[in-house]
């Protein structure tokens, strides 16, 4: 690790600890050289695939699209952040589990409708209506009696 300082490439690592829920390592460092000290991040860079959408396009995989289509399915539900993050890093598990390079929207979709079915059944089917456009209210009601057999079993 070259110094921010100096640009000497001899650093000595002081200190490291996990941070944001052990998926970084926060490194404080010193330059041998000018005993500047300076703090690092660390996280492990995975690629994920590419999404066709519906119209066959092709997109990279955005973290943050996903969160926010949770979140909007989930609007004014009690719901903590901190399980949507979970959800998400489960559906990026289920992504990287695929080993594909590339995979449909549909298949996307499904996992966050199986996730927001384990944490809110009002926000699955918040997400269901729009996901699946459903034209009339027997394909709601269809969607909310499938739910109500799942739930029963």
């Amino acid at each position: 690790m070259y110094c921010p300082f100096c640009l000497a490439v001899d650093t000595k690592v002081i200190d490291s600890r996990l941070v944001d829920v052990g998926t970084q390592v926060r490194r404080r460092r010193e330059c041998q050289v000018c005993r500047e000290r300076f703090t690092t991040f660390e996280s492990i860079e995975i690629s994920m695939p590419y999404i066709i959408k519906n119209n066959k396009t092709r997109e990279i995989f955005d973290e943050e699209k996903l969160i926010k289509g949770m979140k909007k399915a989930l609007k004014k539900r009690p719901v903590n952040l901190d399980v949507i993050k979970q959800s998400v890093i489960s559906i990026k598990n289920q992504l990287r589990a695929t080993s594909e390079s590339i995979v449909l929207s549909k298949f996307i979709g499904n996992l966050v409708m199986n996730e927001l079915k384990k944490i809110d059944k009002i926000a699955y089917i918040r997400f269901a209506s729009v996901y699946r456009s459903f034209d009339d209210i027997c394909e709601f009601g269809k969607e909310i009696a499938k739910l109500e057999y799942d739930v029963s079993d």
